[in-house]
């Protein structure tokens, strides 16, 4: 038990000095408590459903430059690839065969994928599957590209803000990069109606527990409707290929806490929480997750979208591993929800 628990819980906030205290007082019967009060308000609003989404990554091209990042345009190492349309459709079509009620697509800022292109795929891809939730996750744009695909039919968007604090994001990103405009696509994104998920990571270079708390504090004032957060993981061919990953322990906390600030959240058990433990996202959803993103990429494409070393596309993170998934979900409870899996408000 401890007092700022207790707090967070009644009240769903911290000031940023509570929450650097709290986050300093991290321990292993601590973290225990919390992740108790965490499942109990996750079961309070959801159930024990984990929402599955299909994770397509249809282009590996990236414009930015971000330190961390193997997709980087600077990462000569990379083997580039774009998919079709007609191969992201089929992925589509296999995912819904599977049981799959929303598709994600993810990518880097690719400038061949240009905002018109993009909206006749999300039309084509909600025309085709009217019953399912499209969820575009393919960085900054202006507000009217987003409105454009949000017209187009796309229902959520993922844009982490990756750190808010604004000199830690100058010490990840190129020059051109601001945490500022990065902020306005979020504030963006929510006017025109998306459902928003933001989210950042966890042991990145330099971060500590005051940067932590600048997270904490922006994720309550933006009230995304999904957080999406992970271990930093080093990739070998980036400027930051020698540090040291980030915590499991710290990364379940943080799960925990944003359970409790955000109750009706969705939260997923990310595949960087797999990667670096073998029981990863169970932990993820033990600790206050209730999301779970298989991969639909095509077999020959998943291991080139390398954004950091040994990320785990294969074997029982495929999603064609659906049956594999929802027996490892029965083991600590949990069920493979049926649906697209939207967000409850409060």
């Amino acid at each position: 038990m401890h007092p700022l628990i207790d707090k967070l819980e009644r009240e769903r906030t911290l000031s940023r000095a509570e929450w650097i205290s709290l986050l300093d007082a991290r321990t292993a019967e601590l973290a225990r408590d919390l992740f108790r009060r965490a499942r109990a308000l996750r079961r309070k609003y959801y159930g024990d459903a984990v929402f599955l989404r299909g994770l397509i990554e249809f282009t590996n091209c990236c414009k930015n430059d971000c330190y961390y990042c193997g997709i980087r345009r600077s990462n000569r190492a990379a083997v580039r690839y774009r998919l079709t349309e007609e191969q992201i459709l089929s992925c589509c079509r296999e995912g819904y065969a599977l049981g799959y009620r929303t598709f994600v697509l993810q990518g880097g800022e690719d400038p061949a994928w240009t905002p018109e292109r993009l909206a006749a795929l999300v039309s084509s891809i909600k025309g085709e599957f009217p019953d399912c939730a499209l969820t575009l996750s393919v960085g900054e744009q202006p507000r009217a590209v987003y409105q454009l695909w949000f017209d187009a039919g796309a229902d959520r968007y993922l844009l982490r803000h990756e750190t808010a604090d604004a000199a830690h994001y100058r010490a990840l990103h190129p020059p051109e990069m601001s945490l500022e405009a990065r902020k306005r696509c979020l504030w963006d994104l929510k006017a025109i109606g998306y459902q928003v998920g933001s989210g950042f990571m966890v042991g990145s270079p330099g971060q500590t527990s005051v940067q932590l708390a600048e997270d904490l504090l922006f994720l309550r004032r933006l009230e995304p409707q999904m957080v999406g957060i992970g271990p930093f993981i080093p990739q070998k061919d980036t400027p930051f290929g020698a540090q040291p990953a980030g915590s499991l322990e710290l990364t379940l906390f943080l799960l925990g806490l944003i359970r409790l600030m955000l109750p009706s959240v969705l939260l997923p058990a990310t595949t960087a929480l797999g990667t670096i433990h073998p029981r990863g996202r169970e932990l993820g959803i033990l600790a206050g997750a209730n999301v779970c993103m298989p991969n639909l990429s095509p077999q020959e494409v998943r291991g080139q979208y390398a954004l950091y070393d040994n990320k785990i596309c294969t074997g029982e993170e495929a999603a064609q591993n659906r049956r594999s998934l929802e027996r490892r979900l029965a083991s600590i409870g949990c069920y493979a929800a049926d649906g697209r899996g939207d967000y409850r408000p409060l």
